[in-house]
């Protein structure tokens, strides 16, 4: 469990608040609660769904939990070489030998004509690491977290990380919506 030193949007709720890391989710407080209670106490959740007439939607998962990434993972680094001969690093962390993250990075990413390169480079990697992490771990995917990663990535005002979340904030009303 994480606490986030930034205000950004819950992944429960949607709101700006402070927030903490469950299950690869960033949550705020009240929906952390209500995550704790999910977890920790499904019999209860069972017995209010009855008293309310509620049903529980299991989606895709059916009963499969998501599984936390923790503070430390094993990883392999690869060097590589592009067609240009630069030289890069990719690293890949490993949850019981599934893929679960990976970074890439060079030596010289202080290079000018390398930024754009390594602003697209750190899109790919940021939402290849959230796509592992739902195959392996059960996360679940929003949209709200895609746009945090490209939000992320960005390095410059009207860089493609930037381009793509400011198009895709435009849908953030229509995935309310259809999850409410």
């Amino acid at each position: 469990m994480k606490k986030s030193a930034d205000m950004e949007l819950c992944d429960g709720c949607g709101q700006s608040d402070l927030l903490t890391e469950k299950h690869g989710n960033e949550f705020c407080p009240s929906c952390y609660k209500m995550a704790e209670v999910l977890t920790t106490r499904p019999d209860l959740v069972k017995k209010l769904c009855t008293l309310t007439g509620r049903e529980i939607d299991h989606g895709d998962h059916g009963d499969s939990d998501p599984r936390d990434l923790p503070d430390v993972l094993d990883a392999v680094r690869y060097r590589t070489r592009d067609r240009e001969q630069n030289t890069w690093y990719v690293s890949v962390s490993e949850m019981e030998g599934d893929p679960v993250e990976i970074f890439a990075s060079t030596a010289f990413d202080r290079d000018q004509h390398l930024q754009s390169r390594i602003s697209n480079l750190t899109t790919i990697t940021r939402l290849i690491s959230l796509i592992l992490r739902h195959v392996f771990l059960g996360e679940v995917l929003t949209l709200d977290k895609t746009l945090k990663q490209l939000r992320r990535s960005s390095r410059q005002k009207n860089d493609l990380p930037d381009m793509l979340s400011s198009v895709l904030s435009n849908y953030r009303g229509n995935e309310m919506e259809k999850s409410g």
